[in-house]
């Protein structure tokens, strides 16, 4: 069975689905995406991928509804994350995994950050108050010395807890997914490496994503 190991230093919020980045098209709220996903094809989107959005969206409502205060998660409308790009770049993260016949997931600790981000509610400390309730929960570690700036996104942050803390209910239905952890990787052989890189520059470390992928 495939393994994935996740080590980041966050995801770069330019790409629309953290801070500090313009909305493109209407505000989302829950209800909606939820109805989007679950209208999807099953030839696009199968059952392991479709429930593992919805759980990462849902977070993220939930997160959002406490420090809002709203009454409901479903009163929440998303700003940066209700765009058309964050959407299809978390569900594109879970069918790429699913393409890759990944069972288990392990991530490394996530970066806190320092500092301020200019958001639609005006600037914020960092971690923004929706991306340190997704956090509870999950270890984290200090970001890289010197460097100020949002490190670890909303989105980011809800998809890891939607892929490691999240109770994989679909494990049944889709090749037993379901072990995660945040901590080290279990013993496993590495048969690929894959990185990608965001659009933010810093000036002391790499903005860089690594995934890699082996046999337990």
């Amino acid at each position: 069975h495939g393994h994935g190991s996740l080590s980041s230093s966050g995801h770069d919020h330019s790409h629309g689905h953290g801070h500090g980045s313009s909305s493109s098209g209407p505000l989302r709220n829950l209800p909606q995406i939820r109805t989007m996903l679950e209208q999807a094809s099953e030839e696009w989107i199968v059952p392991w991928v479709r429930t593992k959005a919805i759980a990462a969206f849902t977070a993220l409502a939930h997160a959002e509804a406490t420090v809002h205060g709203a009454a409901s998660i479903d009163h929440v409308h998303f700003h940066e994350v209700g765009a058309v790009d964050s959407i299809v770049d978390t569900v594109g993260s879970l069918v790429a995994l699913h393409a890759l016949g990944v069972t288990t997931v392990s991530c490394s600790r996530l970066p806190l950050g320092e500092g301020t981000v200019r958001t639609d509610h005006g600037l914020l400390p960092v971690p923004a108050p929706a991306t340190l309730r997704l956090l509870i929960g999950l270890p984290t570690t200090p970001g890289p010395p010197g460097v100020s700036g949002e490190l670890v996104t909303p989105t980011g942050a809800a998809l890891i807890r939607a892929l490691v803390l999240e109770k994989d209910r679909a494990a049944s239905h889709h090749g037993g997914h379901a072990a995660a952890s945040i901590h080290r990787p279990p013993q496993f052989t590495l048969q690929e490496v894959g990185i990608g890189a965001g659009t933010k520059e810093f000036a002391t470390h790499a903005n860089i994503l690594r995934l890699m992928l082996g046999v337990v």
